[in-house]
């Protein structure tokens, strides 16, 4: 296990987003709903494939973004940290990981809201890489979650809470 030194300004952002009303919250770690999180990720990529080859291009971009939130939201579930707020949500995942753990989903989130809310779709082709970039994204996060000691998550929790 690496744990990541955020900078400064990711360490002032942290502590902005634990005092939001439904920003980060230290919990009790929670495996089975970590695992329940990798469910929904994985099913959620199932889901987004089958819509890419329906043509349905829209929910695709939706649903892959959601795929691969899932899969980072099981990781904080793993620690103990609860969050209803995606953007602080990311934003604990890269000060913990590092930003390259996270810039996957970033280009998807924008992606998702292009799709969303301004009917921007990319083409066919561009999807399909961001499926195989979700793909990867959602095993990694499968891989680090199931191979966590509590030496690891209390690290983790430590460096969330410093």
């Amino acid at each position: 296990m690496s744990i990541s030194c955020g900078t400064t300004m990711e360490h002032k952002s942290l502590k902005w987003c634990f005092k939001l009303k439904d920003g980060l919250r230290v919990v009790e770690p929670n495996v089975r709903l970590s695992i329940s999180y990798l469910e929904h990720a994985k099913s959620s990529l199932l889901r987004a494939e089958k819509d890419l080859n329906d043509h349905d291009l829209l929910w695709a971009t939706v649903t892959l973004y959601y795929a691969e939130y899932y899969a980072l939201y099981s990781f904080l579930q793993r620690l103990g940290i609860k969050c209803e707020n995606h953007a602080c949500s990311l934003l604990a995942v890269g000060f913990l990981l590092g930003q390259d753990k996270i810039r996957i989903i970033n280009d998807h989130k924008s992606k998702r809201i292009d799709a969303q809310y301004y009917m921007k779709v990319d083409q066919e082709k561009n999807i399909r890489v961001m499926l195989q970039e979700a793909k990867s994204f959602v095993s990694f996060f499968d891989e680090l979650v199931s191979s966590l000691s509590e030496t690891d998550i209390g690290a983790y929790r430590k460096r969330a809470m410093q």
